[in-house]
């Protein structure tokens, strides 16, 4: 086993992860502070108020991001394939 190549897929992996988990996330954390700010601003404590548009978010972002995550992650995974005799030898 070639350990650069193992620190090497494992960064890989883990740039992935976060990339796939920030695209996911923060969408949804920018509404939740938005409502947060309007909710104390007007003093409303409703708590559908602050779940349902970070649901809504959450959906509409799976829904314009899947794609691109899904290639991503088939991506990663046909290069990891591809470097298997790499790491293995």
């Amino acid at each position: 086993m070639v350990p650069e190549a193992i620190g090497e897929l494992m960064r890989q992996a883990m740039f992935l992860i976060i990339t796939m988990v920030s695209v996911l996330i923060l969408p949804s954390l920018f509404v939740g502070l938005l409502v947060s700010v309007f909710q104390a601003a007007t003093q409303i404590n409703e708590q559908t108020l602050s779940f349902l548009p970070r649901l809504l978010t959450t959906f509409v972002v799976i829904m314009m991001a899947g794609p691109w995550l899904v290639t991503e992650m088939l991506d990663f995974s046909a290069n990891l394939f591809n470097q298997i005799h790499f790491v293995v030898n």
